[in-house]
């Protein structure tokens, strides 16, 4: 399965825009739907590239985007997928491709299931399940975004935060976050980044860094990939640990993601993310995201690790 490339020939580029990410065309901008590409092993086989990672571990969001193509390439076009839920087994390598494996679980009329096994070598290093449904007509209701829908808004607070803040430039996160595909503003900079304790919700601003024209199955998929960014630092929050802070081993352990509807991850969306509990070394988070209409167009939870580091132990999952 393969995805042209498009690109981005409009895109402002003020340099306080996504947090210190490079302009258009930069080398530090990964082409997502080139890396999210898939080669055909054969029938119920893939593999596919790893691609930007915050650091040597394979991230989270690309093996599920990936996986959730897999499962597609094999299923009805009538049915798109609805839910996945995807399991971390053990820490992938960003240095190395992943190859997946469909299994077919069930298949009616309305739905089906597919489970997706990711290999690095001989290792099984993650699991997941998808949901596909055809598309049916029902009753509907749904809970408004908790945020006000004014990207304007935050894009003026962190060009604000950026000019009167010092440390914004050497946060490690931040310079890490330059080499993603995917566009962040959050509503909030000195909170989301900032290492004093704060209340276990906040949102950020996503969209694709290139625009893309994608259709639905692939809209699907960079949602998913945008979906583990940043997820599990609302757990985090209350205890003052900033992201990539060397004195906790956090990952996620799990991931679920409910689409609503069909996303145009091309334009802005609102991700409205919260933490209710953490407790045992874990913390549980869960979020939304809203189109700028504020249709809620996925919802998605989390169950991440966050152990605080004792180095006379060794640190496994």
């Amino acid at each position: 399965m393969q995805f042209a490339n498009f690109s981005r020939s409009d895109l402002p580029s003020p340099t306080w825009l996504n947090i210190g990410y490079g302009p258009p065309g930069s080398p530090n901008i990964a082409d997502l739907v080139t890396i999210l590409a898939l080669e055909t092993v054969n029938d119920a086989t893939f593999e596919g590239r790893s691609g930007p990672a915050m650091g040597p571990r394979l991230f989270g969001g690309h093996a599920i985007a990936q996986a959730l193509l897999a499962a597609s390439a094999v299923e009805d076009p009538a049915r798109l997928p609805h839910s996945l839920h995807a399991h971390f087994l053990k820490a992938g390598s960003s240095a190395h491709p992943v190859r997946y494996v469909v299994t077919p679980l069930s298949a009616g009329r309305s739905f089906a299931v597919r489970r997706v096994d990711g290999f690095q070598g001989d290792t099984l290093i993650f699991t997941m399940t998808v949901s596909f449904h055809i598309e049916e007509q029902g009753y509907e209701h749904t809970s408004p975004a908790p945020f006000p829908l004014d990207i304007d808004a935050a894009l003026a607070r962190l060009e604000a935060w950026r000019a009167s803040d010092d440390t914004s430039v050497s946060i490690p996160i931040v310079e890490r976050l330059q080499k993603r595909p995917i566009e962040i503003v959050p509503i909030d900079p000195g909170l989301l980044f900032g290492s004093e304790g704060r209340e276990a919700k906040t949102a950020v601003w996503m969209r694709m860094r290139e625009t893309t024209g994608a259709e639905p199955l692939l809209q699907r998929a960079l949602l998913s990939y945008a979906s583990d960014m940043m997820f599990l630092r609302n757990a985090l929050l209350p205890h003052g640990i900033r992201p990539g802070s060397d004195t906790i081993q956090a990952a996620s352990l799990d991931h679920a993601v409910w689409f609503h509807e069909t996303p145009d991850f091309d334009a802005w969306h609102l991700f409205a993310t919260e933490s209710p509990w953490a407790g045992h070394a874990r913390g549980l988070n869960r979020g939304h995201f809203y189109d700028l209409n504020g249709r809620m167009v996925a919802s998605v939870s989390q169950e991440s690790l966050m152990r605080p580091k004792n180095h006379h132990r060794k640190e496994t999952k």
